[in-house]
């Protein structure tokens, strides 16, 4: 008889214990990184062409920031900035596929020592060590599809349902080379409109409507994982944040400092803690800041190795005031780079210690058909001003732009009178962030891997500089000018 009861009684205390997970309020959180999608390419953000009905239509239900800034124009060092919520020579993967050292604390794996169940499906590209803050992981060729997206829904479907749960879906798309799919066609090439820092050719208008392509099949995959939640009864407390990891690879993009290479996309749905939709926040916003405002969401602690605040408020109260300044650096993306930027609501500086060189991109980037097309015209001598820019060597020192006057970002006003004041103010902040943050400029950078004219790999012995940052980047907790 005793036996009955204590098996009785293990029983309640089991089915107990599972129903408290049951009911765990803490929302679930789905990050979606795009590769390679810029902040002009959806519908939301104004691009009347590419087809991206799901993620408009989240915009329309929940909120969209227009000023988030990512820390880097480039793959690997930008997520694992995202990941670790630290500038990228805080991480010690500052440079293009350098792994996340040990050392370094994720959000993943706080959310799961809080009693998340965590999983990443998709692209990685963090090196080793952060895959100990995911329970699973699917990354692996074939198994995630041409697109990255394959396993998305999967990964929902298997997830324990007793736990409150954090995806990090990535995708491939729209990553060059591009692949046939079920959306290739979709965006006619006779009718995209080209950016006038691209060649208005037959070429580089096929190749803006594959890239378009990519963004769609992106987009519909979003769309699946939506229905796959609301199957699941779980959609009105999931919070799904949508954004890219750098700029749209093509020249004057991706790897540049300008809004074209770090501005991102961020939509925010989250029906239960969003109630109006379609609002905007106009607040300056940085990848770091995502780390932190996760663990907000989840109701776990902050620590101080996270350089990035929550922007939890936000959420709640779009029109907040938060940020008064963004930084971003480029260091090392298949050529020799070190630049640094910070933008403030008014004003764009950079200051690029590696003058002599061109910037036109990465090296898929320039074996594209959008560069081919600029150096024929280039050759003809019918450069405008704006196209010419990516050949430009030396390039300045400091460049400096007034965003309410140019949006685009075309005019270098660095050299006038006018930019003084503003010049000398984000010099002072600039140096603050270098200093604050133990940032470095090795004289041993990485030397170019690839030809700059044709994108093809050099036929050289490839060996890594001095990564940037200082003796004590990796373990300082400071956060530079706010």
């Amino acid at each position: 008889m005793k036996q009955l009861y204590l098996l009785v009684f293990i029983f309640l205390l089991d089915h107990g214990f599972s129903a408290a997970w049951a009911q765990d309020p803490r929302p679930n959180i789905i990050m979606i990184i795009a590769d390679d999608i810029g902040y002009e390419d959806l519908g939301a953000t104004g691009n009347t062409q590419v087809k991206s009905p799901n993620i408009d239509r989240m915009a329309e239900e929940g909120l969209m920031f227009s000023n988030f800034y990512l820390t880097t124009s480039s793959c690997s060092p930008s997520r694992c900035s995202i990941i670790s919520g630290r500038y990228p020579h805080n991480t010690g993967a500052a440079e293009l596929h350098t792994p996340l050292p040990e050392s370094i604390l994720t959000f993943p794996e706080l959310l799961q020592e809080a009693g998340y169940f965590t999983g990443q499906s998709g692209k990685w590209h963090m090196g080793p060590a952060p895959r100990r803050g995911f329970d699973i992981i699917y990354d692996k060729g074939p198994q995630i599809g041409d697109g990255g997206e394959a396993q998305w829904v999967p990964l929902l479907q298997e997830r324990p349902k007793d736990k409150p749960f954090f995806l990090w879906l990535a995708s491939l798309d729209a990553h060059r080379p591009w692949g046939t799919n079920d959306f290739s066609g979709s965006h006619d090439k006779s009718s995209v409109d080209v950016p006038k820092h691209l060649v208005n050719a037959e070429a580089t208008r096929a190749d803006l409507a594959q890239y378009y392509d990519e963004i769609a099949r992106f987009d519909d995959y979003i769309g699946k994982v939506e229905k796959e939640l609301d199957k699941q009864g779980v959609l009105e407390n999931t919070i799904i944040v949508v954004l890219s990891d750098n700029g749209r690879p093509f020249p004057r993009s991706k790897t540049r400092l300008i809004d074209s290479g770090i501005k991102s996309p961020l939509i925010v749905r989250w029906p239960k803690g969003i109630s109006k939709g379609g609002q905007v926040s106009e607040s300056l916003v940085s990848s770091i800041d995502l780390a932190p405002t996760f663990l907000d969401l989840a109701g776990v602690a902050i620590g101080d190795n996270f350089q990035g605040k929550s922007f939890l408020p936000l959420l709640h109260n779009p029109g907040l005031p938060f940020r008064n300044y963004v930084f971003a650096e480029h260091n090392w993306h298949d050529h020799e780079a070190h630049e640094r930027m910070v933008r403030s609501k008014d004003f764009l500086f950079i200051r690029n210690n590696r003058p002599q060189s061109s910037n036109p991109g990465p090296a898929d980037s320039n074996a594209s058909d959008a560069f081919a097309d600029l150096k024929r015209q280039r050759d003809e001598g019918n450069l405008n001003p704006v196209q010419a820019d990516v050949f430009a060597s030396p390039r300045p020192h400091e460049e400096l732009y007034f965003l309410r006057e140019d949006p685009g970002l075309w005019l270098n006003r660095a050299a006038t009178a006018e930019a003084e004041f503003a010049l000398d103010h984000l010099r002072r902040v600039l140096n603050q962030w270098v200093e604050e943050t133990d940032d470095s400029l090795p004289q041993n950078l990485s030397p170019d891997w690839y030809d700059k004219e044709t994108g093809k790999a050099l036929d050289i012995e490839r060996i890594r500089g001095t990564m940037p940052g200082g003796d004590n980047a990796l373990k300082t907790t400071e956060k530079g000018p706010f």
